[in-house]
Formats: C-alpha cells, structure tokens, sequence
C-alpha cells in the first residue's frame, strides 16, 4: 500500500454547481489544469448525477481531483494530460462507498475462526477446533448462525467444553447480537447461575436455571470486562488490516457504526503515520464507557477528508435473528417475546438530544418495528429545534417497519442507512420471526425510495461480508448468490441497477455530508474511482456478484491493483 496525502481542499460549492451544469451540458468538459494531468482512457465509464447514469470513456484528474471527463476518443485526444493510462476496456466506476460497517471488528474477524456458512454446531465446533493451538490466550471467532442449522435452536457450552477446557472462548453470532461462550468464558467473567441479566440482555439458561453459553445483547458485556485490555497499537493492527482488505473489493470509503475511544486513538496514529488507504466516515460509539470525552469535545474534521468524526452511533434495540429486534407484537415463533430495548426511554432522548446539541449527526440502530417507531419520534420532537434537519440524522438498518413509519422517513428528512443483503440472508428466517402481514414493510427500500426519502446502503460488515457486489446484487434480485428464490424475494423491493449503484455512491456520500467531494465522478470531485471487469450496467443481473476489482484509486492514487 502506498502512502499518501490528499488535497487539502476541495472547490467551492458555487463552483462545483457550475461545474456540473456544464458537464450536464456536453460531455466533453475542458480540463481545469493542463499540467501534470494523468488520463485513463479506453474504458467503459460511469457515474452518476442525481439518481442520473452519464458514460463516458475517458476521465482526467490532477492532484487527486477529476479535472475532465470525455464521451469519445476523439476528444479525449485533445487532453494535455502527461500521463496516459490504458484502461483495456474495463469498466470504470465511482468509488463504493459502505455506508455502514465495523471496521475494527472486521479487522479482528479477519484474525479469528470464520464461522460463517458452517451447516451445524458440530462443523462450527470443527473449525474451531482445526486453529485451538494457535496460542492466542482467548480464542475468537464469529459468523454462526443457528437458523441455518438443522436444529435451528442455540448451540451451548457443552460442544464447546468437549474440545477446549483450558482457554476461554468467545464466537459471535453473525449478527453480532449474541455471543456462543465455553465454560472457561463464563468462569473468568464470573457468570453463575446467581447473575441476574443486565437491562438489555440475557443469559440463556437451561431449565436447571444454569447459563448454557448464549449471551444476548448487553449480556455480552460481561464477557467484554473480561477479556484481555486492548491498545491503541492492537486497534491499529485491527484498523488497518480492515481498510487494506476494504480496498481491495472496490471501497474507497467507509463509515465506521460506532467506533470506541481507542479506535479514534487508533485512527489517528494511522493518520499519523500517513497509513490511511481510504476515507473512513466514524460514529462514536456512545455504547464505549470511554467515550465522553471525545463526544464531549464535539465534531471534527480531518485535514483533506480522509478521517471525518461528525456523528455518533446509538443502539435502541437488538437484532431479529436473535429475537432481540423491538417488535410492537410478540414474536411469531416466541409468544410472550417483543424484543428487546436497550435504552431506558429518557436515557435514549437523553443521548439522542445532547448529540444533536452538540452538533452531532445523531445516527440510532433500530430493527424493529417497535424501537424504528420511537426513534423517529424522538427525531420528530428534534425538527422542533432550529438547524436539526440540516445535520441528517440517520436510522441505521431501519428493517421492520410499520406501513405507516415509511412516509416518516422523508417527511422527517432522516436518512435509512440499509444493508440490502440483509434482506437476502434473512428472507427465510424473517417470515419465521415476523408472521406474513408483519413483511409488507420489512427490508421495504423500494418503498422507502418512492415516499421520498434518502436511502444510503451498506453492508454492516463483518455481520455480512463486505464486498459492495455482493448489497448491489442483492438490492437488483432480492436473491441470494445462489439466486434463490427464484425471481426474488419481495421482489416489489428490488431496486433499479441505477438506484442500487446510488446507494453506494452518491447516496452514501449524502448520508455522510460529502455529496460536494465524493460520490461522482465530475471535474472538481475526488478521484476516487474503481477499474472492475465486469460492465454493471450491461451483464446479466444474477451475476453482478462476481464482479472483480482491477485496481482502487482514491484521490488519485492507487491504493490496490494496478494501472
């Protein structure tokens, strides 16, 4: 990875705006800088304008920006650039951008047991047990899922006590809402049968009262005070192992949901160190004891908008594949269930209305219908102060919706931060939890995108893998990657090839205050931009997935790949 350093600023708004009223034009728009331009040519381009597709097929930028696009060879001819790249026919794209991910926890995922896609407790037990000698004083790992096993009921203590007695061992579920625990875990975090569940969580016990190894939600913080005390240099490790990873499937940018005092710290080292390949958009996470502090101090930004920290990250419910989701019913498969909320009422409008006082784009976790309802009423009662629409407060996942919520969204000017894979990887799980009647307005995004409102997409990695193709197939097809089921799920929500590509882009720029920046691919933004193999507006939608990345450029410079 090459080091680098970007521009340190950007064109004023005004000049952007005509800009892109000349681009809009004609497509061939002259250079803003004749000298020490580099031109791509030969290439499929694309980007968007306002949900609107514009090709081209040769792009020009200079110290980082994009200075001129052209729509045929002929007048890319005419560019004085001193450098000419050939980009062989490949397909030219704005950079992806995930609008919600977990950058140190993909970084630590990519360092432990990937349990993902195991078909059983047994094969999960399997893997673990293939890295048990690995030496590590804890082992990790995460990407269970019980619905995919033939049991469909929490795995327990016990398989794993039958191959690793001496060290502990801690395996999220994928949804990173419930933790699979052994006997030593509970042990070292001096979880008995006597320990009362934390507000927000459980411990799963069996009907001798005995804890059987599942932690739920703020559960899951007992074994967190436990565990071995991280540092600035291991998140470091965590961080940076993530975004070289990011880079590689297409991401020129992330926003981090919810990061600690010590990734902040971390984060800041990297920039420090000039080892920062791509643009991180963080949310202080206000679940880390440590983090007053820096909430305190407010919003910041850094130079050249590689690192911005403007927001912060609340969580008011838990997940649905672990029944922690608020539901204003019980749960179809758990009478007398509704979820869980993990915030006391005052204590969630306390956190929400300090934030947006301190400037803060406040963005809250809410799945279900229940915790969805209240925190757009908590974002209602904000539009009463001056100046709160401006900061674009966000609801992250906004997943199970009542009908009637929808139209909020836009009414509110609040943003739906979703994660279109989601919905791929819990259709069969969803109608399970829900019943029917409660899917009319779960994973609703075409629905959500025709009441007005503003969408960003993500992939909430590392809960589901991170390759951006992988949301963009699955916003199109509303199918898996083994294109069940056939013709969809819900396919009334499938999205257009230009609105899925929108959430990635200039969607997710928006949603990040940086629509001015990045996000497109006109003279006077970023150039930020990926070289794939395949056209992703001409191959055919079940194979948008296998889409491969050539080389990643952000600000003008290649961070992964080659040119």
């Amino acid at each position: 990875m090459s080091r680098r350093r970007f521009p340190a600023g950007l064109p004023h708004e005004e000049m952007l705006m005509n800009m892109r009223g000349c681009f809009l034009a004609a497509l061939v728009v002259f250079p803003l800088q004749l000298s020490a331009a580099t031109l791509i040519h030969n290439v499929r381009g694309y980007t968007l304008h306002d949900g609107e597709r514009l090709s081209f097929t040769a792009l020009e930028y200079d110290k980082g920006v994009v200075t001129a696009i052209y729509d045929d060879a002929a007048s890319a001819s005419a560019s004085k650039a001193a450098e000419r790249i050939d980009g062989q026919g490949l397909t030219l794209l704005p950079g992806l951008i995930d609008a919600h991910g977990h950058v140190a926890g993909l970084g630590s995922a990519l360092a432990s047991v990937d349990l993902t896609g195991s078909d059983s407790e047994g094969e999960a037990v399997a893997r673990l047990s293939a890295v048990a000698e690995n030496g590590e004083a804890w082992l990790f790992g995460a990407g269970w899922n019980q619905v995919l096993w033939p049991s469909g009921e929490f795995p327990s203590k016990t398989s794993l006590d039958a191959v690793i007695t001496d060290r502990p061992v801690a395996l999220s579920r994928v949804d990173r809402h419930a933790l699979w625990v052994n006997s030593k875990a509970l042990s070292l975090a001096g979880i008995t049968a006597d320990t009362p569940d934390p507000a927000g969580g459980q411990i799963v016990r069996d009907d001798a009262g005995e804890p059987t190894g599942i932690l739920i939600d703020n559960a899951m913080r007992l074994i967190a005070e436990a565990l071995p005390e991280a540092t600035v240099e291991s998140k470091k490790r965590d961080l940076s192992r993530a975004m070289r990873y990011l880079v590689s499937l297409g991401m020129t940018g992330a926003h981090d949901a919810g990061s600690t005092a010590l990734e902040v710290d971390a984060y800041d080292a990297l920039l420090k160190d000039g080892e920062f390949p791509m643009r991180i958009y963080s949310m202080l996470r206000m679940a880390d004891p440590l983090i007053e502090k820096k909430w305190l101090e407010g919003p910041r930004k850094s130079t050249g908008g590689l690192f911005e920290l403007r927001s912060v990250k609340i969580s008011a419910d838990g997940a649905l594949g672990s029944r922690g989701a608020a539901l204003f019913e019980d749960y179809s498969d758990d009478p007398g269930n509704k979820g869980l909320l993990l915030l006391s009422d005052e204590e969630l409008s306390r956190q929400i209305s300090r934030s947006a006082e301190l400037g803060y784009q406040v963005n809250v976790h809410a799945i279900g219908d229940r915790a969805n309802a209240k925190v757009l009423d908590e974002f209602e009662a904000l539009n009463a102060s001056s100046g709160q629409r401006a900061l674009r407060h966000r609801v992250e996942h906004a997943q199970i919706l009542r009908p009637v919520d929808i139209q909020r969204f836009a009414e509110l000017d609040v943003i739906a931060s979703v994660q279109p894979t989601h919905a791929t990887s819990d259709k069969n799980m969803a109608g399970t939890r829900l019943g029917e009647d409660r899917l009319e307005g779960a994973y609703a995004w075409q629905s959500l995108f025709e009441s007005g409102a503003k969408l960003a997409g993500g992939s909430d990695f590392p809960v589901e893998p991170p390759n951006p193709f992988f949301g963009l197939h699955a916003a199109v097809t509303r199918q898996d990657r083994d294109g069940e089921p056939p013709g969809g799920w819900r396919v009334g929500e499938a999205l257009s090839r230009n609105k899925a590509l929108s959430l990635f882009t200039e969607d997710a720029a928006y949603s990040g205050h940086a629509e001015t920046q990045v996000g497109r691919l006109l003279p006077g933004y970023a150039a930020d931009f990926i070289l794939v193999r395949d056209d992703f507006f001409a191959v055919p939608r079940e194979q948008l997935w296998k889409n491969k990345v050539h080389a990643t450029v952000v600000a003008g410079e290649l961070v992964f790949g080659e040119l």
